[in-house]
């Protein structure tokens, strides 16, 4: 089992609202080990199995949530 970890720069997160929501959004996705939101960086650290699931898939679900991915 391959777990890769990312950092990617999610814009337009401003509260704990927004936390709540791109965790719950990547973690439904297969495959997620870990969602480490940070507000005052404005990234998002995934870890996750890539034999399961594609950083696109986890790029897609944040922009699903209404937030962009840089």
């Amino acid at each position: 089992m391959a777990v890769a970890t990312k950092t990617l720069d999610v814009k337009g997160m401003s509260c704990g609202h927004c936390v709540s929501a791109i965790e719950s959004s990547v973690n439904e996705l297969k495959g997620i080990e870990t969602v480490n939101v940070d507000l005052s960086s404005n990234k998002v650290t995934v870890s996750y199995n890539e034999s399961e699931v594609q950083i696109d898939k986890v790029k897609e679900a944040i922009e699903e949530a209404g937030y962009d991915v840089a």
